[in-house]
């Protein structure tokens, strides 16, 4: 039975805590004492706790963030009145702010703020000597990231080959942008190149071949990022997969050069542009050269293999439906393979409050805290765009419907509309017609696009079922090929060919 048990409630199954591997890692001499225990925020919390208590442990550490925090406050409740003697550790982004307004905090014995690689450590070791700490939350310093053993040897088999495998080269931000964690953070922070590199390798030959690099400015120091890409260049393997965080305005020609050999879609870069107005922009501290950003993003897509998955945020202070609609045009034709696009959340420690007063900007007091008005755009509006949000998934990043979607907004003869207004429209008609953002099949979604586009906007029958027939065809060639993925390699590791499009969806917020 472990006496420190290390767990979290993680988004899904093929999402792995790479925070809760860090800590036990780090354990040093009471590494073998511990254990984590992953679950599932579809898990009711009464059956995570029957589950923990099983183990008996002395110590919980418990990873808290927004998408966790509602289920993990009701576990801890839970835990709390039935075992009264085990002390539980929060830690997290969630649970590292404004501490004093939380019930979680309340609820637990100890938060340990920041990064706690090496402050969770010393906090048990105190405790299990019978020590108990007169200060409730306990702020990390900093710790040296030479320092911090290395957690990828704690990926099992079965991470390997069926989750999603977070890994990081440097922590921290250089940047600013008042609605991210990460502007809190200090000073980008690189851990040491050689022995990351050597932890990659022996993550590869035990079968590993997808990579999700959380760092968050991937290509802002062109040496390490070069050096990166070129050792996972060199592999000889099948089926590797690859995702970074870029900057969107930097993009040196050496590091270009080299994504532009690997296969085409090995490589994902997440590109987050946020908004093209640039006193908005400025105004939530962010820098970003626009014409740069849309140069890089127009030659990756001429030039290059990648997957580009983009983002913007609808709700920034001062960002109009009109500039909100000339920015997303704007990103639609560059032709990104996904535009994700997201509502403002005021997350905890983040300066974005700092405009409330200014652009009324009104956000739900529940985790994931996103807004729900503002002074430019109202609450019925706001509910539009979190429609447009879902259905463009649905539509246009799920990429179901390559050949179809784009008739909506330019047919051979016709003058090109705008695709945010009319998606938008398409948006308010399948909401009007079905009341449903989730759980519409397939074959419904293709039935009202058909219908939509033929009998509201009198496009030619023809041409829409040609379009809609060849998204069929090519939807059938990708589940087979996803399924011939998805088969044993000689290894007896799952091939990640399967599991791009599912890494891409991933939502992770280290904080």
């Amino acid at each position: 039975m472990p006496e420190i048990l290390l767990s979290t409630l993680n988004a899904r199954y093929a999402h792995s805590a790479l925070g809760l591997r860090y800590l036990l890692a780090n354990l040093g001499g009471l590494g073998p004492r511990a254990a984590i225990r992953e679950f599932e925020i579809t898990r009711r919390p009464v059956d995570v706790a029957e589950t923990i208590l099983r183990d008996r442990p002395r110590i919980l550490g418990l990873g808290v963030y927004v998408w966790n925090v509602t289920p993990t406050t009701e576990l801890v409740a839970m835990l709390k009145r039935l075992d009264p003697q085990l002390t539980i550790v929060l830690g997290g982004p969630e649970v590292s702010h404004e501490t004093d307004a939380q019930e979680i905090v309340r609820l637990a014995d100890y938060v340990v703020t920041g990064e706690a690689d090496l402050a969770f450590a010393e906090l048990c070791r105190r405790l299990l000597s019978g020590e108990r700490p007169a200060q409730k939350v306990i702020a990390a310093e900093l710790p040296d990231l030479a320092a911090i053993e290395l957690p990828y040897d704690l990926y099992d088999a079965d991470d390997i080959a069926h989750r999603v495998l977070y890994v990081e080269a440097s922590r921290g931000c250089p940047f600013s942008c008042e609605f991210c964690l990460s502007s809190l953070d200090v000073p980008l922070r690189a851990f040491p190149l050689e022995q990351f590199l050597a932890a990659m390798q022996r993550l590869i030959d035990r079968g590993a071949r997808h990579f999700k690099f959380v760092d968050r400015t991937f290509n802002l120091r062109l040496d390490t990022s070069l050096a990166i890409v070129e050792f996972f260049r060199g592999q000889q393997v099948a089926d590797l997969s690859l995702h970074f965080e870029m900057i969107p305005d930097r993009m040196p020609p050496e590091l270009g050069r080299a994504l532009a050999t690997f296969p085409t879609g090995a490589v994902q870069l997440e590109v987050g542009i946020q908004s093209f107005n640039e006193e908005v922009t400025a105004r939530i501290s962010r820098r970003q050269d626009n014409a740069m950003a849309e140069r890089n993003l127009r030659w990756l897509r001429q030039s290059t293999g990648v997957h580009l998955h983009t983002d913007l945020i609808v709700g920034l202070p001062g960002e109009s439906l009109a500039s909100f609609t000339a920015g997303f045009d704007r990103l639609v034709g560059l032709g990104p393979q996904e535009i994700q696009v997201g509502l403002l959340k005021r997350l905890r420690g983040t300066p974005i409050s700092r405009h409330d007063a200014d652009f009324g900007m009104v956000y739900s007091p529940h985790p994931p805290y996103e807004i729900l008005a503002n002074s430019l755009l109202d609450f019925a509006t706001m509910q539009r765009l979190r429609r447009f949000a879902r259905y463009w998934d649905l539509l246009a990043n799920s990429g179901r419907f390559i050949a179809t979607l784009p008739l909506l907004w330019s047919m051979p003869g016709s003058p090109a509309a705008s695709p945010f207004a009319a998606f938008l429209a398409l948006t308010d008609w399948v909401h009007a017609r079905t009341g449903q953002t989730h759980a519409i099949a397939l074959a419904r979604l293709r039935a009202l696009l058909g219908e939509y586009l033929v009998q509201t906007l009198g496009r030619p029958a023809e041409v829409i079922h040609d379009a809609l027939e060849r998204d069929a065809r090519r939807c059938e060639q990708s589940a087979r090929t996803q399924r011939s993925g998805e088969a044993k390699d000689n290894s007896g590791a799952t091939v990640a060919g399967g599991r791009a499009r599912q890494a891409r969806a991933v939502d992770f917020d280290r904080g």
